[in-house]
């Protein structure tokens, strides 16, 4: 015989439903509003949905996509990184100068090299130092713009002349309906980065060490490890960002995205990140970088005066994190 007590459920597996059902509500939101925002600009304007502005779109949407991508792994870890653009401006000016004196290939891996390794040396500060990673990337990123400013003596650099149109290859349009090369990198970076974080040993350490610290470290994960090796991706993707603007601009400089990383940050935070470590995912973070991309592709269609975009997007951050705070409060 089953009674009232045997049917009961337990105060935690109500939280836990309580929780499911807040994140399935926030996703179902989210996605909602792409969807209006779409339908709604292919209704007001002309241009909207024709090719070319939808190729322009997802270029538009490469460069924060790819800090979005390593914003999101950072923040999951339980850390943030606030000199990601610093390092796309480091690695660009590295891949510049490396193109000059050794040609596109070699100039590219250096970008992508010398990203990695800024990336990794900010993992080993944050765990060595143990400052809070968000005092600790500021400050590295002031460093690593006056590093960027010694590198180009405060002057733009270009490649040789020689060699501008092969560093430029990044920006041309392929034979998949027009869509840029950039864009492609952008999307296969955003698939591998997806692929890492849901579906290997990992993502799962990742998801561990920004949900519960003091649990991954007695279940026998070096935290370190994963700290610099999440930081050192986000430095890749930082400079893989850094060499598609210094190939549409043939050129690179210290003040290259000043300012983007808290964009992508956002694009996270609005996509369902949490800002508290242990909870989010790359879609989550994508379906963030197009809201914001589509906000900003419909001030200009529509000829809205962008100071009302930062309004826009200032409100759906505090959104956000509003909502993690009570998705959290709902669980504890």
């Amino acid at each position: 015989m089953t009674t009232m007590a045997d049917t009961e459920t337990p105060p935690e597996a109500v939280a836990r439903a309580t929780a499911g059902r807040f994140t399935r509500l926030h996703d179902f939101g989210i996605v909602l509003t792409v969807v209006v925002i779409v339908v709604a600009l292919s209704l007001t304007t002309q241009t909207f949905m024709t090719t070319g502005n939808l190729v322009n779109l997802l270029d538009q949407a490469a460069v924060i996509g790819l800090l979005a991508c390593a914003a999101t792994l950072v923040i999951i870890s339980g850390a943030f990184d606030l000199s990601i653009t610093a390092v796309l401006a480091v690695s660009a000016i590295v891949a510049v100068v490396v193109t000059t004196h050794a040609g596109v290939p070699a100039g590219m891996a250096a970008g992508v090299v010398t990203g990695g390794v800024l990336g990794a040396v900010n993992g080993l500060v944050v765990i060595t130092v143990k400052v809070h990673s968000f005092i600790a990337t500021l400050a590295l990123s002031i460093m690593y713009r006056g590093l960027a400013v010694i590198l180009t003596a405060g002057a733009i650099v270009y490649p040789d002349e020689s060699r501008v149109r092969a560093f430029q290859a990044l920006g041309w349009p392929t034979v998949l309906g027009g869509i840029t090369a950039a864009s492609l990198l952008f999307l296969l970076v955003a698939a591998v980065c997806w692929v890492v974080l849901s579906r290997t040993t990992f993502g799962r350490r990742i998801y561990s060490v920004g949900g519960n610290e003091e649990a991954a470290r007695l279940s026998g994960i070096r935290i370190g490890a994963v700290r610099v090796a999440v930081f050192a991706i986000s430095g890749v993707c930082a400079a893989l960002a850094g060499l598609i603007l210094a190939s549409r601009g043939g050129s690179a400089q210290a003040s290259m995205a000043t300012g983007m990383e808290l964009t992508a940050i956002a694009a996270a935070v609005v996509g369902g990140t949490s800002v508290l470590g242990g909870e989010g995912a790359i879609w989550r973070g994508l379906i963030g970088v197009l809201l914001i991309t589509l906000i900003g592709n419909g001030f200009n269609l529509l000829g809205w005066d962008t100071i009302y975009q930062q309004v826009v997007q200032g409100a759906l951050i505090l959104g956000a994190v509003s909502f993690d705070r009570l998705l959290r409060g709902r669980r504890s």
